[in-house]
């Protein structure tokens, strides 16, 4: 019984840990799309400034090109980071079944041990009362 509630502490931790590893890669991939939004703001505002949206341009502004190369690489990273989120989620939803099972054990027994408990009181009861003579 007592190795059963330490195995619930151990689940429940193990899933809060895989929450929090959702949540870091869902925030991570927010901040790199908002990043790259920014990015693709900054080398319109480059192209405009310049006059030239052509990138094989000679004379195509060198910061556009560098935040283009940056904006990429964000996307790429994004796009990897939503393959360890699709793991982490399935990693989470693994850990959170297994925890529920140990909790469906855990809640049988007490109903196993709470049904035992009663069904002596009731034969005390029983007993007690075979032994009450009548008046």
């Amino acid at each position: 019984m007592k190795s059963r509630k330490s195995l619930i502490r151990l689940k429940r931790f193990q899933v809060d840990e895989k929450r929090r590893q959702v949540s870091d890669i869902e925030s991570m991939i927010a901040d790199f799309q908002k990043m790259s939004g920014e990015l693709d703001m900054q080398i319109k505002a480059e192209q405009e400034r310049s006059g030239i949206d052509d990138v094989t341009h000679f004379a195509y502004p060198t910061f556009a090109k560098a935040a283009m190369q940056r904006r990429d690489n964000l996307l790429t990273s994004v796009e990897e980071l939503n393959i360890q989120l699709a793991t982490a989620q399935g990693e989470l939803g693994g850990a959170f079944e297994e925890l529920k099972k140990i909790e469906l054990m855990e809640e049988k027994e007490g109903e196993r041990v709470r049904a035992e408990e009663m069904a002596k009181d009731q034969a005390s009861m029983d007993e007690i009362g075979l032994r009450v003579q009548p008046v």
